[in-house]
């Protein structure tokens, strides 16, 4: 891996109402990666997600997680959130009264100061939203009020583009979406993805990673992180599905 870690998880372990639903996961995301964590429903993908964002009914019980060499845990959502981590959810929230274009602009504004000049909003607004060939008109509709699950989608990855966070957890974003909404979708992670940031990518499916290619897949079954490798991984899961990986993982927790 690369040798400038930006994002680092040592050992957490993730708690859910006294239950504990992650157990010692480690991963090091160096800048410009991509990495993918695969795994079926209840792994745990989406609970380790939301405990480094910061939600909190998600708790860290052990661990350590670092964002460019500072440690996360001690910081609130908002404050994770400025120093660069960014978490695109699974289901997004509807707000409505809330406009596209002002939620945009308040999530900027938060990020960069409250005194902090915005007269290049409107500019990168609009560059922004016709990059991801999102109509002018959702500028002025309430943020998710009636959208489909693209439109949703395309709406996480316009408010990624505009806070260009250094790391991004996209919380299964391919799911719901047809080929054509994820095909944009993708671009719009292409558009985002530097060599100055990371990714990390939570899915079930291997279709996502067709159009935004990772560099390591790792795979999460009952809260672990239990096999990691390269692109190829992602193919031999969506060939052979999941109970290769439960054969295996088993025969080394019996071996143990």
């Amino acid at each position: 891996m690369s040798e400038k870690k930006l994002f680092e998880v040592k050992n957490v372990s993730v708690s859910v109402e006294g239950k504990q639903v992650v157990s010692d996961v480690s991963l090091s995301i160096g800048r410009g990666e991509v990495h993918a964590i695969m795994g079926p429903n209840g792994s745990g993908k989406s609970s380790l997600s939301h405990a480094l964002m910061g939600h909190p009914l998600y708790e860290i019980r052990s661990g350590e997680a670092s964002l460019n060499g500072q440690s996360i845990l001690e910081m609130t959502a908002d404050e994770r959130s400025r120093a660069g981590l960014f978490l695109a959810f699974q289901y997004p929230l509807a707000i409505p009264g809330v406009t596209v274009a002002n939620f945009m602009r308040s999530a900027l504004q938060a990020h960069r100061g409250k005194d902090a000049d915005m007269t290049d909003f409107r500019k990168l607004f609009k560059k922004r939203m016709a990059e991801l060939d999102i109509d002018s008109s959702f500028a002025t509709r309430y943020l998710n009020d009636g959208f489909s699950g693209g439109e949703k989608k395309r709406i996480e990855i316009l408010q990624m583009t505009m806070l260009n966070p250094r790391m991004a957890i996209l919380d299964e974003t391919d799911s719901g979406l047809d080929i054509d909404a994820l095909k944009e979708v993708a671009n719009g992670i292409n558009r985002y993805h530097s060599d100055e940031n990371a990714i990390l990518m939570v899915t079930h499916y291997q279709r996502l990673l067709n159009y935004v290619k990772p560099d390591y897949v790792h795979v999460m079954m009952d809260g672990r992180l239990v096999t990691s490798g390269g692109p190829e991984l992602a193919l031999k899961l969506e060939d052979q599905g999941y109970e290769w990986v439960e054969n295996e993982y088993g025969q080394k927790e019996t071996a143990g």
